[in-house]
Parts: C-alpha cells; sequence; structure tokens
C-alpha cells in the first residue's frame, strides 16, 4: 500500500474517559530523584585549586571524578554542580545502561564501517565494566542485566526482525510481555542492563566523596580564564578541566552548536498489584522499546512499577522550566499505554515529568580537548548516555594523560559531529525532520525525500 495507514495507536485508541482517570492523579515530580537517598554537598564559597576540576555533576562528571581518583589517589578532584547531583538528564532518563557507544548497530556502521566491530568490542567491555564496578563500588542502584525485548507492533516491523538473534514471533513474545500489539520481537540478553537513575547519580557522588573528591552543588561555572575557573562562589584554579554539562550551553563557544536540547516525556505508574502484574507477565524484566520512529521505551521498577515514556521528542531553543509541563504529550503517552496494556485500565499514573536530552547530529557523542590539551569536553549522547558517559570519562582521562589507547585512537573520537546551524534554521530543519520520520511511522517505514537526503548526507537517523 502506498498511502498513509493509521498506527496501531491510532486505530486502538482508548476512550478518553480512561485517559483522563489514568492522569488524574499524577503530579508532576520526577520519581528517580524522590526515591533516591543521598547527601547534600555544600556550595563553593571560597578560592581553592585542584589538579582536576569536573564541571557538572551528572553520570559524565561523576565518572570521570570517580575513575580519576581511581587512577591517581592522591590527585586533588573538585566537583562542581550548578543544581544538585543528578539533577537534570541523569535523574530523569529510563534507566537503560546499554553497550552500544553508537546510537545502535546501524548508526554505528552508517557512521564509522571500518572501526564499528573495534566500537561494538569496547561497548560491550564497558558495560561489562560498569557491572563490575557496581560490584566491587557497591553502588545500591538496582542493577539488572535483564536486556532488551524489541518489539514490532505494526506488520511491516516484524519483517525487521526476522533472521535477528533472539527472534521471537507473535505467541512467544506475547509469552514474555503480553500484550494484543506486539507482533513478534529481538530479546538482546546481554548487551542491555537496567538502572535507578537517581540512585545511580547519588551513589556515584557517595563514592566520589568518600575517594576525597570535593563535591559543590549549586555553584555554577560562570567562566574559564587559562587555568582559573571561576564560578559563583569562588574561583577554581585547575591544572586540568574536564566540561560535562551535557545540553546545557558549553563554556567554550566552538562546542555551542554541537547540540541542541530536545524534551523526552515520560509517565510511572503506581505500584502494580500481583494480579496486575500477572496479567502482563514480565516474569524476566527486560527492558522493551519498539521499532517505530517515533518509539516508546518501557520497564519495571523494583517495586514493579511501569515506566513509560519517549513518542513525542519536542526540540526546544532553550532548556526552561515551563517546556517540561506539557499536557499533550503525557495525554498521548497515557492513551499509547493503555493500546498496548488494555487490561491495567485499571492503573493509575503516579508521576509525570520531562528532560531535554542533548541531541548531536550523529547521534552519538563526542570528544573533544580545547586549551592546549588541558580541557577535555564530552557530550551529545542523544538519549544513550547512561552507559556511554563512563566511556566518555574513560576518554577524557586518557586524552588529559596525552595517553595512547584503543579508545583515544577512534575516529569516533577524532572526530567531532557536524554542527547545527543557527536558529531558526535548526527548527525548521528539526521540525521537518519529525514531521517526516512521523510520516514514515505511517507509511510502512518508507522514507520521504527529505530524510533520504539526509540519509545521503550523513545526517539521518533510524531508531
Amino acid at each position: 500500500m502506498s498511502g498513509s495507514m493509521p498506527t496501531v495507536y491510532e486505530r486502538l485508541a482508548p476512550p478518553a474517559a480512561l485517559v483522563d482517570a489514568a492522569l488524574a492523579p499524577s503530579r508532576h515530580s520526577i520519581f528517580w530523584l524522590e526515591d533516591a537517598p543521598g547527601t547534600a554537598y555544600p556550595p563553593l564559597v571560597a578560592d581553592t585549586a585542584a589538579d582536576l576540576t569536573v564541571v557538572g555533576g551528572g553520570y559524565c562528571g561523576l565518572w570521570t571524578a570517580v575513575l580519576a581518583k581511581r587512577r591517581d589517589p592522591g590527585a586533588r578532584v573538585v566537583l562542581l554542580e550548578a543544581q544538585t547531583v543528578g539533577w537534570a538528564a541523569s535523574g530523569r532518563n529510563g534507566g537503560f545502561c546499554e553497550a552500544s557507544l553508537t546510537h545502535g548497530e546501524e548508526n554505528g556502521r552508517r557512521r564509522w564501517p571500518d572501526e564499528y566491530a573495534e566500537l561494538e568490542r569496547l561497548g560491550r567491555e564497558n558495560l561489562d565494566a560498569f557491572a563490575a564496578d557496581v560490584r566491587e563500588l557497591g553502588l545500591a542502584c538496582q542493577f539488572e542485566r535483564t536486556g532488551t525485548l524489541s518489539v514490532a507492533v505494526e506488520p511491516h516491523q516484524v519483517d525487521w526482525l526476522r533472521g535477528e538473534p533472539g527472534f521471537l514471533d507473535g505467541p512467544a513474545v506475547r509469552r514474555e510481555i503480553d500484550s494484543p500489539v506486539l507482533l513478534g520481537g529481538a530479546w538482546d540478553r546481554e548487551d542491555c542492563a537496567l538502572v535507578h537513575p537517581g540512585r545511580l547519580a547519588r551513589e556515584l557522588a557517595r563514592v566520589a566523596a568518600e575517594l576525597g573528591v570535593e563535591i559543590h552543588e549549586r555553584t555554577t561555572v560562570t567562566g574559564l580564564d587559562g587555568r582559573s575557573v571561576r564560578t559563583t562562589g569562588g574561583t577554581v584554579t585547575s591544572d586540568r578541566v574536564v566540561l560535562a554539562t551535557n545540553v546545557f550551553p558549553s563554556q567554550l563557544r566552538r562546542a555551542r552548536l554541537l547540540t541542541v536540547p530536545v524534551y523526552d516525556y515520560v509517565l510511572m505508574t503506581e505500584p502494580l498489584t500481583d494480579a496486575q502484574l500477572a496479567s502482563v507477565g514480565w516474569a524476566h524484566r527486560q527492558g522493551l522499546s519498539d521499532l517505530a520512529n517515533q518509539f516508546h521505551y518501557a520497564r519495571l521498577t523494583a517495586e514493579n512499577r511501569i515506566l513509560w515514556g519517549g513518542y513525542d521528542a519536542i526540540h526546544q531553543r532553550q532548556v526552561r522550566g515551563e517546556h517540561e509541563e506539557r499536557p499533550e504529550s503525557f495525554r498521548r503517552l497515557a492513551s499509547h499505554f493503555l493500546t498496548v496494556f488494555p487490561q491495567l485500565e485499571d492503573v493509575r499514573f503516579s508521576h509525570r515529568w520531562a528532560g531535554a536530552i542533548d541531541t548531536s547530529t550523529r547521534f552519538a557523542a563526542f570528544h573533544g580537548l580545547a586549551g592546549g590539551g588541558r580541557i577535555a569536553y564530552a557530550a551529545g549522547f542523544t538519549g544513550l548516555g547512561v552507559g556511554a558517559t563512563r566511556f566518555a570519562a574513560e576518554v577524557m582521562l586518557d586524552r588529559l594523560a596525552g595517553l595512547d589507547t584503543a579508545r583515544t585512537r577512534l575516529a569516533m573520537v577524532r572526530r567531532m559531529p557536524l554542527p547545527f546551524p543557527p536558529s531558526p534554521v535548526a527548527d525548521l530543519g528539526i521540525a521537518l525532520t519529525r514531521w517526516s520520520l512521523d510520516r514514515a511511522d505511517h507509511r510502512e517505514g518508507r522514507r520521504n525525500l527529505f530524510l533520504r537526503t539526509l540519509d545521503r548526507a550523513g545526517l539521518g537517523f533510524d531508531s
């Protein structure tokens, strides 16, 4: 068929009254951060000095601080965070810790075909090292290496999965997760773990502090000047600097057009009763993701809540609090949840929230050096940073030390992505891309001329 066809979420949309009832108790609050005990760290209030200053208290900065102290226990490491540890993307994501460093095999093979095998090897080594760190450092982050179940919810998507390792036909995939819309799936058992995002951030901070890292929350960096890191509370004189600021504007002008903020929206259910959970199955607790361009992701928490996110990806020019409350996105998420799990129509959502993803034009992280090799930075994880930030920390520490390693030799590390054009050109291009991806989902995945042009230019992405 060549025309536009309704998706399963349009064909089987639940009544509006069910959506309203499911959303009614929800409050705009980040479940992961509410559920993550931790220590508050004092702001910087005087000038100080450091061997290494880390700017940013999310996963990337925290891993950098921890690994730096492991490499050199005597080094003085200072970490500066403008808000609180894990406050931004690190406390708001789905908790999928993947081996992939390239946002999936297709994106990796398209962009780095000659070194993809090495990138795959290093990614798996990084996930194994992450798991070892969880054990050895005692990170109480609810780590579960249960893998990911990628599912087809439209007939044409089943063909994409045939021949994949771990392929499951319709009856088999519904024995894993019981939903009438699941037509097939592939279970990757090894290359993804699930974590509690907020607890991971707070636990990394705890370990960093125990290793001697000086953590300062509510301390905004206002500028870099030579060896001086200026902040709202004082100046840190530092030999080396790591910038781990994710989606927020970089202190380096050269990096400011390398990412744009794209908002992702999330719902969390109340804990399922034993009967509700039995109606769904999900005994193996895998992560769940569908194959559409505008895709959903879902997982169980330790207390059997269901996190349900994705689909809408809304570009904004700036990171601002008002972008986080978007009723139409939360209603769409609730409607799609009830389409996938009609047996859970009596389940209510307790939390709703959003966060900004640091999207780059290559849909995977980039790694840079500045200041004559004294400043390292990484960003652009594009929603896949839970595991990749640990790898980025290793890369930055290698490069600051002048080491020649398998990581630093990668073309992915040595070459930067194309920058986004300034607004409003970027706004128009991103809006057209999103419209085209939605159209492809309505046309059995067929990509229009605009998407095919992006693919040829090396700017395309297929989730």
